[in-house]
């Protein structure tokens, strides 16, 4: 009978662990880019507050944030890339606004 095969606590769980440490990982990061994400929209559409200010202060609660949950060195990286990202979509959209008006 397999039952007698078993063991209690013989098993190796490394492979588990990794799993669990990485999805507890990517669901901090997803969670703190939604947050992100949300409090930029609503500081610049709902709040009507300029859109480097709130850029500005998004960038630097994730910063804040991603040195609290310690989250690294590539944290700050990516959110160093999005608000770069960010910055570039406001600048394209401004000028398209200045040709087309």
């Amino acid at each position: 009978m397999a039952a007698s095969d078993y063991s209690r606590g013989s098993m190796e769980i490394g492979d588990q662990e990794n799993t669990w440490k990485g999805f507890v990982t990517a669901s901090v990061w997803g969670s703190a880019i939604i947050l992100s994400i949300v409090g930029y929209a609503t500081l610049t559409l709902a709040i009507g507050m300029n859109w480097i200010v709130a850029l500005v202060l998004c960038a630097g609660a994730a910063i804040v944030g991603g040195l609290f949950f310690g989250l690294g060195a590539t944290w700050m990286l990516a959110v160093i890339g999005l608000t770069a990202l960010a910055v570039f979509i406001q600048v394209v959209v401004s000028i398209a606004g200045a040709l087309i008006g």
